[in-house]
Parts: C-alpha cells; sequence; structure tokens
C-alpha cells in the first residue's frame, strides 16, 4: 500500500475520475428516464456498492494487489462515485461474520441518520 503522499495522490487521482463519472452517469441517467424519481442516484450507488464488492473481493482472495487498487479504485474512484458502497460493504462484512443486530442496527441507523440530517438542513435554511 502506497503510503504518505502518495498515498493521498492516488486517492486524489482516483476521486477525481470517480467524481466526474457520478457527475455524467447521474445527468446521464436522469436525461434518459427523467427525474420522477432519483434513478441516477440509484443506479451510481447500485454500481458503486457492486464494484467495490467485487474490487474488495478478488483484494482478499488475492487475486488482485491491495496496493495500489485500494487506495486508487476502492477510496479514491467508488469513493467519490458513490460512499453508499462503502456502507454496502461494512454491511455485509457484518452479516459475512455473523452479527445480524449489528448489520441491522447499521442499515438503521445510516439510512435513518441521513434522512433526519438531511431533514435538519432544511429546517435550519427554512429558519
Amino acid at each position: 500500500m502506497p503510503t504518505g503522499f502518495s498515498l493521498y495522490c492516488f486517492i486524489a487521482a482516483g476521486g477525481a475520475v470517480g467524481a466526474c463519472m457520478r457527475y455524467f452517469f447521474t445527468t446521464t441517467i436522469d436525461s434518459v428516464l427523467g427525474k420522477a424519481l432519483p434513478f441516477g442516484t440509484l443506479i451510481v450507488n447500485v454500481i458503486g456498492s457492486f464494484c467495490l464488492v467485487l474490487l474488495y473481493s478478488f483484494i482478499e482472495r488475492q487475486e488482485l494487489a491491495e496496493s495500489p487498487y485500494r487506495a486508487l479504485l476502492g477510496i479514491g474512484l467508488l469513493g467519490a462515485f458513490t460512499t453508499f458502497s462503502t456502507f454496502s460493504v461494512e454491511t455485509l462484512s457484518l452479516l459475512n461474520n455473523g452479527l445480524w443486530l449489528k448489520a441491522i442496527s447499521n442499515i438503521i441507523l445510516n439510512v435513518g441518520a441521513c434522512l433526519l440530517a438531511g431533514w435538519l438542513a432544511i429546517e435550519l435554511i427554512k429558519g
């Protein structure tokens, strides 16, 4: 695994590409499917979750070296593409370890807390 400044360079490079990909995908999907529901975000989150789990599976099975792929692709590209992918990996890890209550708590807390934070931000802006 790269360390120090080079680690941050890998993350930044992947993050720049991931953020641009997210914008491209969401705007393209929304223009095709409309904005009745946030289909662009949903599809990006599903793709990101799939890709991050796939990447980490290859790293765990030692079919792909952790360095520099974890920093460049996992943290940088997919982290900027969607943070939902990280949430998915962490929840699946809890489930794979038989920690069902923690996994369910993680789901409820992440979804609930994010919605609550968004609602609070809206209320704060309303003043």
